[in-house]
């Protein structure tokens, strides 16, 4: 308020002196010459006297502008609140402020985007090398026992299996770290088209057949040939096959594996139920984080990037997924896609 009082005082007296001359001039016939020049070096003097208080107030706003602009600028590189604000004056000072702020608040969130990125990688490099340093100990452990013990040919061969074993998880986990890095960078290209999804869980079943059968598990598939729907196939099979290799996995030998489709009005949803060893209620909410294996998982092979990896490829398409499960009766994942 106090600038707009500032240059709000020189424009009365402008009109003040504007008024004064008018009134001189119409009074130029009636008045002597000496109280006309009298009063023409008094509108004069008071025209200089304008000119001198305009620039002293000129002078004085300036420096007052700068001032706050400063006391501003310090206060936001100390982290506080500026004890000057004037957001809600209609003044230069008010405007500038306002902008500061806004710039700094942008900056604040900047910073703090970096440092949850920071703390991301920093686990995520936490969890890689934890993942990575087991398979790699274990061959150096098998190694280092082959060169210092003369065993059997059967004993060799056997440790050269477990080796062998290790090698294939530790090929395995380095897969799906690329694939988890592609998705987590959003480095891979989603292409949504029209796609029949009989073809895509085809795809899918594909790749865990041979292990179904092994164990003598039940596979089947209810789905309409005719059912379209609008994803992208390659990498939709991709989050498919994880969850079925879940299912097969923690599903004893003799069990069950269905897949069902459902079409509804917005969404089309893909349920994969299994007769397997279920999952804890507790354990709902974690079963889809990076490197999460249960206590009853530990004996089973895998890192623990399967749900993650099948979840973030579904959420790229504007899909998501639920989990329901029983120990000791089972488990449902559902898949629900655009329709």
């Amino acid at each position: 308020m106090k600038e707009r009082k500032w240059t709000e005082a020189p424009k009365r007296i402008i009109l003040l002196l504007v008024s004064l001359a008018g009134c001189l001039a119409l009074l130029a016939d009636y008045l002597p010459r000496r109280a006309m020049q009298g009063g023409l070096l008094l509108l004069c003097g008071l025209v200089m006297g304008l000119v001198i208080l305009w620039d002293r107030l000129q002078k004085k706003q300036t420096t007052d502008f700068a001032n706050d602009i400063c006391d501003t600028v310090d206060a936001l590189m100390e982290e506080r609140e500026p004890e000057n604000l004037t957001l809600y004056e209609d003044t230069a000072a008010s405007k500038v402020q306002g902008k500061l702020l806004q710039y700094y608040e942008k900056m604040k969130d900047g910073y703090r985007q970096s440092a949850e990125d920071k703390q991301t990688i920093q686990a995520l490099v936490s969890d890689i090398s934890h993942q990575v340093k087991t398979p790699i100990a274990n061959i150096q452990m098998f190694l280092s026992i082959l060169q210092q013990h003369e065993l059997a040919r059967e004993k060799q061969e056997e440790f050269l299996h477990m080796m062998a074993g290790q090698i294939r998880k530790l090929d395995f986990l380095m897969e799906s770290l690329i694939k988890m890095s592609r998705l987590e960078t959003g480095t891979f290209s989603i292409h949504m088209e029209e796609n029949r999804l009989y073809d895509t869980i085809a795809q899918a079943v594909s790749s865990i057949w041979t292990k179904a059968e092994q164990k003598n598990i039940e596979l089947d598939v209810d789905c309409d040939s005719q059912v379209t729907v609008r994803h992208d196939a390659k990498w939709t099979a991709e989050a498919l096959a994880n969850l079925l290799d879940n299912a097969v996995k923690y599903t004893p030998e003799g069990g069950s594996v269905h897949v069902s489709v459902r079409p509804w009005q917005f969404y089309t949803r893909i349920d994969i139920a299994d007769s397997g060893i279920g999952i804890a209620e507790e354990h709902y909410n974690h079963v889809f984080q990076r490197f999460f294996r249960a206590q009853e998982a530990a004996g089973q092979e895998g890192v623990g990037l399967g749900l993650y990896l099948a979840r973030g490829i579904i959420t790229r398409q504007n899909g998501y997924m639920s989990v329901k499960s029983k120990q000791g009766a089972g488990t449902v994942f559902s898949v629900y896609l655009l329709s």
